[in-house]
Parts: C-alpha cells; structure tokens; sequence
C-alpha cells in the first residue's frame, strides 16, 4: 500500500510540474511575440500618433504590373450599398485602416481629410476607406471614426463588409500581401497599407502615394489633375 501511495504521490508531482512546465511555455511564448509584435509596430509606425514624415517630395509609386478596380459591393458608414459601378468614370482616392490603429490610420487619414477639401468643388472625385477589419469596424463605428475627420459621407466612403470581399478587392486591385512580414500588425498583413492609391476614371489604378508623407495631399490632387488632363 505505501509502494502504490508513495508511485500516486510522485505521479501527482509529475503532473504539477508538467502543468506549470507548460503554463511557463505559454507566458514566455506571448512575452516573445509580443515583444515581435512592438518591435514591428515601433518600426513601422512613427513615434507619435498623427506623426507625418517630413519628405519634401512623396514618391509616386507605379504598380508593379497593370491593376484595376475589381467588381465590389460593400456598406458604407451610412448602412448604404456602395458597388463598382456607382464609382464608374469617378477618380478614386483610395486608403486602408482599421479604426483601433492609433498612429498610422489616423495620420493617413489626416491626409485623406485634406484631399477631401482640396477636391470639394471637383464632382468627379469620390475618396474611398477600405477597413481590414470588418469584424470590429461595423458601419457605427466607421461613421464615429469618420466624424473625426469631417468626413462627407456622399464624397468619402467608408466601407466595411464580408471580409473574403474585401480582402479579394484589397488584395487584387490595390496591395500584395506582406510575405516578408509575418507578425504585421495589421490585419490582413497587406504590404505598403500606409500608402493612398489613386485609380483613374477607367477603374485603372494610376499609382500610390506615401500616405505618411506630410506632403501627400496635395501630390494626390496634382496627379488628379493630371488624370482630368489625360481623359480631355
């Protein structure tokens, strides 16, 4: 009887250490990738929240090969539908965020904010935010984070929807995924989501444009002009 109490006991003792063997795994393993987690972020993002770079000149970035807009209908901050046809013949300004980001989205959309005004005698222009997170950014919730920017909702959408459709229209017509970058902290891990692309009255996307360069908006409505001046 005390052989098989003494084996009981030293299993029990096994078993104790075995769980906090693995409990320790866990915590060390979150501290890890959380560290990776700041360390990314902290790289990417700038040191404060609404920071923009001081570049003089935003470099105007030519995709890599021919994209376009593809076919779309998603919702808008207002519960309204918003589908690729409504946008035909209009020039697209178009950006990426998710309403929780608190140092990019918000200096991108800053700029977007400034497009907005700069464009608002130019009926031909219409300003596009896609969300990468549709889970949390519910049309509410993007028409709050709108309001903070003085957002016209008949000039500048912001869209969530079905996350396969806005990947799909993410991925095929604006941004290739982050293959170097696993750990991104956006979701989606899109590469280059700071940038503002801008697509052409045919749906072609013309190039980007750093989104946080203190400079962008007004390169945005140049290159704008020089779309108008192409299509007359």
């Amino acid at each position: 009887m005390a052989t098989e109490a003494g084996k009981q006991k030293k299993q029990n003792t096994e078993r104790i250490f075995a769980i906090i063997a693995v409990a320790m795994c866990l915590v060390l393993g979150g501290v890890f990738c959380g560290l990776l987690f700041a360390l990314n972020y902290q790289a990417k993002a700038p040191e404060t929240p609404g920071e923009i770079l001081p570049d003089s000149q935003p470099a105007f970035v030519v995709p890599e090969h021919p994209r376009s807009l593809v076919d779309f209908s998603l919702t808008d901050c207002t519960g309204r539908t918003v589908s690729r046809s409504e946008l035909k013949g209009k020039i697209l300004v178009v950006d990426f965020l998710f309403t929780s980001c608190s140092v990019v989205c918000p200096a991108v959309n800053g700029q977007m904010a400034q497009i907005q005004q700069l464009t608002t005698n130019e009926p031909d222009v219409r300003l596009l935010s896609l969300t990468v997170d549709p889970r949390d950014d519910t049309p509410d919730v993007l028409k709050k984070y709108g309001e903070r920017f003085s957002a016209d909702p008949n000039r500048w959408f912001f869209l969530t929807g079905d996350k396969t459709v806005l990947y799909y229209l993410i991925g095929s017509s604006f941004l290739s995924p982050d293959t170097n970058d696993l750990f991104g902290y956006m979701p989606g891990n899109f590469a280059h989501t700071e940038r503002i692309a801008v697509v052409d009255g045919s749906g072609n996307v013309a190039g980007y444009f750093d989104g946080l360069n203190q400079n962008a908006a007004a390169a945005v409505v140049a290159e704008i002009a020089k779309l108008r001046e192409h299509r007359s």
